[in-house]
């Protein structure tokens, strides 16, 4: 699932294609929205909160969307020179459009944006959205991040595994598997230990470690897939690999024991949690 720094970049390219631009159409494809029409709106801004996406339009409207396992927003430019995309129906049936798995179409005069697998799509008035998302934690990315109130949801339930509470979004909105695995991994804390038995100042610097490498993979276009962007060479780690999360079965690169991946929490929540039964304990 796309994490929040992932979610973010999305939200940018969104953003800096259609904000202060007029929809010449848009086709939204889920049985509620189908006749919906945004037509002659322009967009206002494309914000991200947490894993979800808010696209804010004129008129008090609001395009919600969440890419869950597999959905992608994809931004293309509409140059019109091979005459593909230079109407409606050119748009309608432009080779990004057709895969049945498209969910939204949205287009400006000079770009396409393309919602593909998109896990919900909800059209919602402005000053409602905390219907949708009003339930998130404090967002890891927010200028305004309130670590004490993160904090504090975290240990609400002090028996539940630390890797559960922190991928909850109701504790703290953005973190995925990759950000609960290598932070917990970085200070040696077992994905299994309850949340209320981890040092509150260790528990502190997780959030610290996952919500500066987050930053840090906005800041400077990071890929999340090549990992977070780590120097570490006096241990002979290289930077943008990942330590514990999709190597099971590989050596550890601190310890050298071998990395194992586990589901951990309950349906259907459940995550495969990364993590090295050496250095974090079993």
């Amino acid at each position: 699932m796309p994490e929040g720094d992932a979610v973010w970049r999305t939200a940018r390219r969104l953003h800096r294609a259609l904000t202060g631009k007029v929809l010449l159409g848009a086709d939204l494809r889920v049985p509620a929205l189908a006749t919906r029409d945004l037509t002659g709106r322009a967009t206002l801004e494309v914000l991200p909160r947490g894993k979800h996406l808010l696209h804010r339009l004129e008129g008090g409207i609001t395009l919600h969307s969440h890419l869950r396992m597999d959905g992608s927003w994809r931004v293309l430019t509409r140059t019109g020179g091979d005459g593909s995309v230079t109407d409606a129906l050119g748009v309608q049936t432009h080779p990004a459009t057709r895969p049945h798995t498209v969910r939204a179409v949205l287009w400006t005069r000079g770009h396409l944006a393309v919602g593909d697998s998109l896990g919900m799509l909800d059209l919602v008035e402005t000053r409602h959205e905390e219907r949708l998302v009003g339930h998130l934690g404090p967002d890891l990315l927010d200028r305004t991040f309130d670590r004490d109130r993160a904090l504090s949801h975290l240990v609400r339930d002090p028996l539940v595994p630390v890797a559960v509470a922190l991928l909850d979004q109701r504790n703290l909105a953005g973190i995925g598997t990759i950000y609960a695995s290598e932070p917990l991994f970085e200070h040696r804390v077992s994905p299994w230990a309850p949340v209320g038995d981890v040092d509150p100042e260790v528990l502190g610097r997780v959030i610290d470690t996952a919500r500066l490498w987050m930053v840090r993979s906005c800041r400077v276009g990071h890929d999340p897939s090549v990992g977070p962007l780590t120097r570490q060479p006096a241990d002979g780690w290289l930077p943008g690999t990942y330590r514990v999360f999709g190597r099971s079965g590989r050596p550890c690169r601190r310890c050298g024991a071998v990395i194992v991946e586990q589901p951990i929490g309950q349906q259907p929540r459940q995550r495969v949690i990364s993590f090295c039964p050496a250095c974090q304990g079993s």
